[in-house]
This record gives structure tokens, sequence and C-alpha cells, in this order.
């Protein structure tokens, strides 16, 4: 996993470098390959008849601009003519299998495969190849997931995109850098935008959460897109395992001295891209954020979150609960809420329960009145929970959860399950 600074310096020089060289060959302005058309579908023609390599190009940028400008009936229409045009030959294919099935020859088996792959792939990978082209397609997916309601054929690229992200946006490409008060602005601004836990209300909260030695943030990075964090983290080093949120995110506070921090606390992990949705970069990013700081500070020790629960006070209005006579009753429901799935999968209910245990973490504690704010009190009652990820035992918890469903749990969980008698 490339994980340096200089490393990424490197990816964004070369690509720079490389835009910049392209632009000014002159050839995206070039008129010597043929017009291009106004027509959407007409470009589209251009593109997938094209054979050279600086022709593809160019017929490709011009689609793209089309795709963009184009409002969301040509949206539409236009994949649907996609899927109707450059869609698996059918029938071709089931010659081809038939053929095969006679005679298992090398360059039989090749036709099939070549028949296998519809033409919308090549379509992709041609749009992706121009100048940012990576990022315009997460663009062009993150429309498609808004529109698709509306549209069969939009779900079904939706879909076919995260299939192709998946292969290209694989974690061994991914850059880990730690996001900073010296980081660029234009990198800060985005961390400001995209913060979708706890948010960040001015450039003076930003700074108490980059700023101070106790503090640090990391982002993933993909080398096609230096200047998109893909997804980030925030991190409290203290002695100690908070409860509330208050106490982390404040900007007047004490700072933690070095020889003091024993606790890393993920306190908040924010997903930056919807054309990127599915892909999970969480757990990758979770891990390999723990082992870095492993290194730089030897008295860490605990690995901990400071979460929500944000279908907490839903699940609770669909169950019809609505008072609680005391805390221990609240709780229980807490209890019943994380460890008693109402899913088909036996998954738990909560998205962040989700995916924190089946990255092999340990349910640590409950908190209660740990996220007063108005978000904190309208999606989870307050409450905040503390995931455990033990180094040592967070694969074999992972495979144990997938295969039984079973939550790991803290000695202190399990005594509130005996105190409330939850089975």
């Amino acid at each position: 996993m490339i994980n340096s600074a200089s490393q990424m310096n490197f990816f964004q020089n070369l690509l720079s470098s490389l835009m910049s060289r392209s632009r000014k060959g002159g050839y995206f302005r070039s008129n010597s390959f043929g017009f291009l058309h106004k027509d959407i579908n007409k470009a589209l023609e251009s593109v997938m008849s094209k054979s050279g390599e600086v022709s593809s190009l160019v017929f490709a940028e011009h689609l793209s601009n089309l795709i963009e400008e184009s409002d969301d009936k040509e949206f539409i229409n236009f994949f649907d003519t996609v899927l109707e045009k450059y869609d698996i030959d059918e029938k071709a294919l089931l010659r081809a299998t038939n053929e095969y099935t006679k005679n298992k020859t090398q360059r039989n088996l090749e036709i099939i495969s070549q028949l296998s792959e519809p033409g919308w792939r090549e379509l992709f990978r041609r749009l992706n190849t121009i100048s940012e082209g990576t990022l315009k397609l997460v663009r062009m997916r993150e429309r498609i997931r808004s529109l698709k309601k509306d549209s069969p054929n939009l779900q079904f690229f939706d879909r076919s995109l995260l299939i192709l992200f998946k292969y290209w946006f694989n974690p061994s490409f991914l850059v880990l850098e730690s996001i900073d008060w010296t980081t660029p602005a234009n990198i800060l601004e985005k961390i400001i935008a995209y913060e979708a836990v706890h948010e960040i209300n001015s450039w003076d909260d930003l700074r108490a959460r980059l700023a101070p030695a106790d503090r640090k943030c990391f982002a993933f990075f993909h080398p096609l897109m230096p200047d998109e964090p893909l997804i980030f983290v925030e991190v409290a080093l203290t002695n100690n395992i908070p409860d509330s949120i208050s106490e982390v995110i404040k900007i007047d506070r004490p700072i933690t001295e070095e020889q003091d921090i024993n606790t890393a606390v993920f306190y908040s992990i924010s997903n930056c891209q919807e054309g990127l949705s599915g892909i999970s970069f969480g757990n990758f990013l979770i891990r390999n954020v723990a082992h870095k700081l492993k290194k730089e500070n030897d008295g860490l020790d605990k690995f901990v979150t400071l979460s929500p629960m944000p279908g907490f006070s839903k699940w609770l209005e669909k169950k019809s609960i609505d008072e609680y006579q005391d805390e221990d009753a609240l709780i229980k429901q807490v209890l019943v809420y994380l460890l008693e799935s109402d899913r088909k999968d036996g998954l738990p209910n909560d998205p962040v329960a989700k995916f924190h245990l089946g990255n092999g973490a340990i349910l640590e504690r409950i908190n209660l009145n740990s996220d007063l704010s108005l978000k904190g009190i309208n999606q989870s009652k307050g409450i905040m929970i503390n995931y455990l990820y033990d180094l040592d035992t967070l694969e074999e918890n992972h495979e144990s959860f997938f295969k039984s469903k079973e939550v790991k749990l803290s000695d202190g969980i399990k005594n509130l399950k005996r105190k409330l008698q939850i089975h």
C-alpha cells in the first residue's frame, strides 16, 4: 500500500505533466480527425467506431462534454440508446457457444469471450482515458443514481459501473495521505464539505480538528483523482475512551501530551464520493490508519470508535416505542436494536454497527447523552457507541461474524445483557 506524501506528489506531478502535454499537443482541438457531431447519438457512434488511439480520445472528450451538458431527459435517452445498440449480441453469442460445444478450440473460446463483453463496457473504458475521465465517470454515476428511479436502464448502468469501479478503485491502487493544517486549501475545503458525521462549521472548527498534535486526519486518494478524497477518518489521540463527542470536537480544550496518549479514537468516517457508493474503503482505511498510528506512537494500546446509531430513532418509531421508564429500559432497547437483527440476512439493523462489526470490531460500550446535537437527538436519542478494534483479533472476529452473525461483546456489554435479562 502506497502511503507517503512524496509518492502522492509523484502521481500528481506525473498526471499533471501528461495532461499538460496532451493539451499542448493540440489534438483535442484538431479538426483532422473528422466532424464532431452535436447530436449526442452520432457522437456516440463516432466514439465506438474509431480505432486510432488519438482519434478515440478526441471523440471521447467531445462525447463526455455532450453527456455533461445534456438535460435529464436527454441523459436518460442516451443510456437507453447505449444499451440498445451496444449490449451483448445474444444470437451471435449463442451461435458461438454452440460452435464451441461442437469444436472446443482456443479460437472458438476466444470468440465466446469477445462476444460476451458488451460494447458499452468499451465505451466506459474510452471515456475513462480522457482528461479527468475517471472523475467524470464517478460524477456520471452520481447523476445516474439520482435519476435511476425513473429508468430501468439507468438502474442497469448503476450496477454495471459499480462493477467496473470495484476493479478501477482496487485498494492496492489507493494512496493513504495524512491531512493536516498545512494541506492545500482546496483539499481542506473538501474536508469541510464532505464531513458527514459531525458538521464542521468554520475554519476555526476545522483547525481544532487538524492542527493540534493530538488530532489526526487521514484520507484515501486515487492517483487518477488526486484532488478528490474518496474517504477520510478523523482521529483523536487521548488517554481514555471518551463517552461524549463534545469533549472530542470542542474548539477550546486541553491538549493531551504525547507521553499520556494510549487511545486512538476514530470519531468520524466520511465517504466523499456518491458515485463510488457500494465500494467499501472504510475497512481498509481504519486498519491502515491504526497500524500507521501504532508505528508512530508506542504508547497506543487501544483503538476505538465513538460512533452514532443513525437508524435507532426510526427503529423505535417502527416498533412503536415512544417512552422509557428509566435509563435501563432505554439501554435494553439499544441492545435489542444492535444484537437482534430484523434483517433477512441476519446482519445488524444499524448500518454503522454493520460496518464496524463486519470489520472485526467488538461492541465495547454504550454511552447515553453522548451527542446532544439536534442531529444526534433526532437520529439516535443522543446515544453513541464505542466499538473496539483489537488489532490481534480483527481477522478472526471478521470471519466469525460473517459465518455466524455473532456479535463480539466486551465484558461490560455482557454484564449489561445479564443485568437486563437479554438472551
